[in-house]
């Protein structure tokens, strides 16, 4: 039996560029030593983009469960109707339908322990939507699949830069309201547990940015800095853990300070995805923090107009595939130090009475 991490790979929209990604990956040998594969799709919708891309040197082999998988092949559980049709460039209810039911189903093999994390491919927003499903994305949907104290957190990876976000996908005209002191505070702590038990960051230093323009300037252009987010920040100091704000955004990484942190906490998503995609579009990954599982995805989308071009940059989603592993293996590393090491002693103690 392996000892190799298992990840599994949902196959996003299949008119997009999923299945290239998919493919150009698993196509490289060495990710087949590194980690098992297992894609949640279908064989048949596989090969029709193989055609399309002119990929002639790649098969998937064909299993029921993970636990058939072989180690140094790349599997794939049919999930959906072999007959469906591949509009490419489109976005059809049928697609979305196949979306969700690769999702459902990887979902079910991580709530069984029969992966051990899992990378999902680009969906679109819209057509996943229905009577049964009802999430604006994937972060939504696996924080109400994996409950955990603080929440899920939307995190932001590229390399040392990080980035966290107090709210996500909400109207600009719902944000100023969605800012409490409550909420900058769970999500510092959700970012700050994170960087320690995923990364490996033994004390880290976290930014946060302001909400309205220059940090409110004292007041002048807006008041949550001085009366939500600061009090939040000087809490969580309480509490041990190291962050500094609020900063500026809008000069905040023009002048290269995420690169004095460990991470940076942002109040909305453009105001940290604008800033993180035009450093690091080709190469980001979105990571969902604070949850009792592991799960990442490429930062881009399912690029409708390039889908069979054999034109998408595979970096990003090959990043997701090695942060997935490697934040596995440091939550599993971070368990073992951390473990008591009375604990077998004092079960065999109790076990007297």
């Amino acid at each position: 039996m392996s000892d190799k991490v298992k990840i599994g790979i949902t196959h996003g929209d299949i008119n997009g560029i999923s299945y290239e990604l998919i493919i150009k990956c698993l196509m490289d040998n060495s990710m087949q030593d590194i980690c098992t594969s297992i894609v949640y799709g279908s064989s048949k919708v596989a090969a029709y983009h193989r055609k399309a891309l002119g990929i002639d040197n790649f098969s998937l082999n064909n299993i029921k469960s993970p636990r058939e998988a072989k180690p140094q092949r790349p599997n794939i559980i049919n999930c959906i109707d072999e007959e469906i049709r591949v509009e490419l460039g489109k976005s059809t209810n049928v697609a979305g339908e196949a979306s969700v039911a690769s999702l459902r189903m990887a979902v079910n093999d991580l709530k069984e322990g029969n992966i051990d994390a899992l990378v999902t491919a680009p969906i679109n927003k819209k057509n996943i939507q229905s009577e049964d499903f009802q999430f604006k994305g994937h972060t939504g949907y696996f924080e109400s699949e994996f409950p955990s104290e603080e929440g899920a957190l939307m995190m932001m990876v590229a390399g040392d830069l990080r980035l966290g976000l107090v709210t996500t996908h909400v109207p600009i005209s719902q944000v100023a309201g969605l800012i409490s002191f409550d909420r900058v505070l769970s999500k510092l702590r959700n970012l700050n547990n994170s960087l320690i038990t995923d990364f490996g960051i033994r004390k880290p230093n976290i930014a946060v940015l302001g909400l309205n323009p220059h940090a409110g300037d004292e007041g002048l252009l807006g008041s949550e800095e001085a009366e939500i987010i600061e009090p939040a920040i000087e809490e969580a100091r309480k509490e041990g853990i190291m962050a500094m704000g609020t900063f500026p955004a809008d000069g905040f990484f023009g002048s290269y300070e995420h690169l004095k942190f460990d991470a940076v906490l942002a109040m909305y998503h453009d105001q940290g995805l604008g800033p993180f995609k035009t450093l690091n579009f080709l190469d980001g990954v979105n990571f969902t923090a604070g949850l009792p599982i592991v799960r990442t995805s490429p930062v881009h989308g399912t690029g409708f107009n390039i889908a069979g071009q054999a034109k998408a940059s595979v970096n990003s989603f090959r990043n997701a595939i090695y942060l997935a592993i490697d934040i596995y293996k440091n939550r599993k590393q971070y368990k073992e130090f951390n473990k008591n090491p009375l604990e077998p002693q004092q079960r065999n103690n109790n076990s007297n009475y």
